[in-house]
This record gives structure tokens, sequence and C-alpha cells, in this order.
């Protein structure tokens, strides 16, 4: 398709997608009585108005049966993670079995790593890719030193190449293969946060099993963004949070998925508690752990229902809508991102590049040359809620179910009005 900067073309588009009625179903913050235009979903999705219904069921079932609501509200709080399994599976490219929803998503990833990272004098080295997100950087230098490892020898950071803003999975791959039998994990985000770049999961984790390694990942902004196919790619593991593209509300519940091999196995060891035991025994209230034989055997406490239940909401547009038709969009609207971009820096002369690969999700992002962090200042004052990162970086990420092409030409004249003042 031949793309125009226009609005008449930008509301063409918006005519002919089928998603567009979506975004009557989230509610939006409003500069000045109009709504904004939100680039941030890769940082906090908007809250779906339904939403609001399912926190209510549960605080009217908590409200008229107390303590009788674990086992007689219409969605019984006991059992309420289970609900989304199936939703998820579908998301992540897993089997039903493999997915549990549990804590947050770092807690969720140390509570992992009890399981898949088990160093030994020969095996220990931890590879990840350079700069990964801080709390995954701390989170590994903590369990270097938890092992009594040195961190600075126990983790290896796949490197960007010199002048270039994206990784190389033949790189990656040289790494792992260079590491060989040092190499106990490879664990890294699915879609760096910072340049948008999809990692090729599928080739990363075969290499890193080749090599006898665990492989697992941070899906924290590739959930409910890219394909994902996890139990097909081999995985050992891989955790996410809720609250970005999947719109779960600020810091809630993350998802995790374990290969189905590593299920039912008694020699895997893990952080066990009293909802990971056998439903059919849990209130026997018995001394020995009996695991689930699904990835609930990882759970620890039961479901914190008042956080699950927004994500469930979200998860039923998930269902309704399916991964393969927001990918669709989400290509489209990217695509059309860029081209209005590039027709813009035609304009301004260079004011700024675009540093993200084609291999892509949702996110743009954007190094502006010389205009510093008052271009961020004048695009959220005038209604763009973007996302800014050091040390000269404007993430833009339009979400395919409420996002539009409207938003993206309108962007668009605000950014060449704001470079041009600012």
């Amino acid at each position: 398709m031949e793309f125009r900067n226009t609005l008449s073309f930008a509301q063409k588009l918006d005519a002919e997608d089928a998603l567009a009625g979506y975004r009557q179903a989230f509610h939006f913050p409003k500069v000045e009585g109009k709504e904004v235009i939100y680039f941030t979903g890769n940082s906090l999705g908007l809250q779906p108005k339904s939403a609001q219904k399912f926190v209510d069921d549960i605080m009217a079932d908590w409200k008229d049966m107390a303590v009788e609501g674990h086992f007689y509200a219409e969605k019984p709080w006991w059992d309420y993670h289970e609900r989304l399994a199936a939703p998820l599976a579908k998301v992540v490219g897993a089997r039903v079995e493999e997915i549990t929803v549990m804590n947050t998503l770092t807690v969720n990833l140390h509570l992992l790593m009890v399981s898949f990272y088990r160093p030994t004098k020969k095996r220990f080295k931890i590879l990840c890719e350079e700069k990964a997100f801080p709390s995954d950087q701390y989170m590994f230098q903590s369990q270097a030193r938890f092992h009594g490892l040195d961190p600075e020898d126990a983790i290896v950071e796949v490197k960007k190449r010199e002048g270039e803003h994206f990784w190389r999975t033949e790189d990656v791959v040289a790494q792992i293969e260079a590491l060989g039998e040092a190499l106990a994990l490879v664990l890294i985000g699915g879609v760096n946060y910072y340049n948008g770049q999809v990692f090729d999961m599928e080739t990363i984790t075969k290499a890193g099993r080749a090599e006898g390694a665990f492989v697992g990942w941070d899906l924290a902004h590739a959930a409910g963004n890219v394909e994902l196919k996890l139990h097909d790619w081999g995985a050992d593991f891989a955790a996410w949070c809720s609250y970005k593209y999947m719109n779960s509300g600020p810091g809630n519940a993350s998802g995790v998925f374990i290969n189905k091999r590593h299920l039912g196995q008694k020699h895997v060891p893990r952080f066990e508690g009293w909802w990971g035991t056998k439903k059919e025994t849990r209130f026997l209230m018995k001394p020995e752990f009996e695991p689930m034989e699904n990835a609930d055997a990882w759970q620890i406490s039961n479901p914190p229902v008042l956080a699950l239940a927004p994500y469930l909401a979200s998860l039923q547009m998930f269902e309704e809508v399916g991964m393969e038709a927001l990918i669709a969009k989400r290509i489209k609207i990217v695509s059309y991102l860029e081209f209005v971009l590039r027709e813009i820096d035609k304009e301004v002369k260079g004011s700024f590049e675009i540093i993200t690969p084609n291999d892509r999700g949702c996110q743009l992002s954007v190094f502006l040359h010389g205009q510093g962090k008052s271009i961020f200042h004048y695009l959220m004052k005038h209604g763009v809620v973007v996302d800014w990162r050091e040390p000269n970086v404007i993430r833009l990420a339009p979400a395919p179910f409420y996002s539009t092409f409207e938003d993206m030409y309108r962007f668009g004249q605000i950014l060449k009005k704001g470079i041009n003042e600012t």
C-alpha cells in the first residue's frame, strides 16, 4: 500500500480498520478536554471499561459472602487464576498446562531462577543483553552473589556492534557457542525496552539449549505485542508483566510459562507454598508437598483476585480479537507511523532518527538530534503522551486495540510544530 501523510488518508485507514470499535472499550486521559494521543502502552496500557465490573463483582461477593466467596462466588476465588491460563496460552504460544499467573514479574523471574539457574563449578555463566532492563540486571547480580559468585565473572552481556543501535542474532549465537559448557542460563528480554527490537527467540533458544543451557525469556514488552511460540520454540521458561500491552492495571500480576518437559518432575527445585499443592488434597493440610501437575506447582500463595480481575477483563478482548488480527493491525499502524515520521523528517531536516530495526513490535524509538527533553515536554503539553529514555530517546508505541491512524497523522503535525518551535 502506498501511504500518504494526509488527514483524509489516515481517516480512510481508520474506516477500513476492523478493530476500530475497540477504541471505545478503553478510558482515555484528556488534555484540555480532548482525548490524548496515547503512545505509552509499552509502559502502562489504558484501562478497559469492562475492568470496573470485574472488580466490582469481587467486591460485591466479598461484601455478601465473605469467606464463602472462595467457593461460591460466580467466579470462585480459590481457582480464579485458572481462568486466565487458556487465553494466555494463545497469546504466548503455549499449552494451557504450561501457564500460570502469580506475583509480579521480577519476583517470578527470581523464583524461576531457583529452578533454572543451578550453577556448578564448571557451568555458571548467565548470558543477557547489554544494558538489560535495570530490574533484570539487579536480579542477575543478586542471584550470582546469592550463589557465592562474582557478578562480573558470572554475567556475560551480548553487545551491539560499534555504531549500531541493535543486536545481531549471529552475535548472540556466537557468544552462546563461545561460552559452551560454561553457560548455565540464557535470559534475555524478548523485546528490548529501549530500542524496541524483537530478538530472534526461536534461533537463540535453539542455540542455548544445544549448548546444554537453560533458556528463558523476559517478555515484559513482548506479551500481547508480538507473535510468540514458546512451546514450539522449546524455551524452558518465560515470564511477563500484564500492565503494558495487556492492559491489566499498574504493577499488576505476572504471567509465567514453564515448558511441559519440566512439569511433574520432582527433581526440579523450586520454592514451594500451599497453592502449589494438589487441589484435591490442599485442604487436608498435609505436611508433605504434593505438586500440581501443571505450572501451578510454582504457585506459592492464594491468588490476588482483585488484581487478577482487570487482567481477566482484558483477556476477554484478546480472546475475541485474537493475536493474528492484533498483529496485522500493529504491522500496518507502526508502518504508517514510520512513514509519517520519515515524511516529517524531510521537512525538519534530520532532527531525529528511528533507531528501532525492522524486527520490531509496536514500538518505534526515536533518537533526537539537538532538541533535548524540550520536545518531550512540548508533546506532553499538547496532548501526546510519550515516553522518555535517556540520553535522548522518545519511545512511541501505538497499541492496536486503541490507537488510530488519525492519531499517527495528528502526532506528526504536532511533532513538526514542536521541533520548529523548541
